[in-house]
């Protein structure tokens, strides 16, 4: 088994039962594991923020009405002209004028930052959302 540093910490009481109810509907185990969910989630979001160059991962969610003029030849324009950089996409009908596209990407942050901008911002779009990750090395 790996070794554990343990550590104390100071926290007020309602503060305290606050995360206890969170952290039980959410199904973990005991604080420690919850803890340690989040400075690993707390360090990635650092290195994806703070470096441009940082391999990273993601989604890119787009929702849009594919009734809309050329918009889904638009997307998949964008789609071809950075194909080195998205691994796969999804395409779902939500009803009968709504589709959700989930685009995996890679690259360095800012390179995926922009796919994302270019994506989202295409006229048509009615809304849209990048997620990063990286490795969490």
């Amino acid at each position: 088994m790996t070794e554990l540093a343990r550590f104390g910490i100071s926290i007020n009481p309602s503060l305290l039962d606050n995360f206890d109810q969170l952290i039980t509907s959410k199904g973990y185990v005991n604080r420690s594991e919850a803890i340690r969910d989040m400075i690993r989630s707390a360090l990635v979001e650092d290195q994806v923020e703070n470096a441009d160059t940082t391999p990273t991962v993601g989604t890119v969610t787009l929702v849009y009405d594919h009734h809309t003029r050329d918009l889904s030849d638009k997307l998949t324009e964008h789609q071809h002209s950075h194909h080195d950089a998205i691994i796969s996409a999804l395409h779902v009908h939500l009803d009968t004028h709504h589709c959700l596209e989930v685009v995996v990407v890679r690259g360095t942050a800012a390179q995926v930052k922009r796919l994302a901008d270019e994506l989202i911002g295409t006229k048509g779009v009615k809304h849209g959302k990048l997620v990063l990750t990286t490795a969490g090395g």
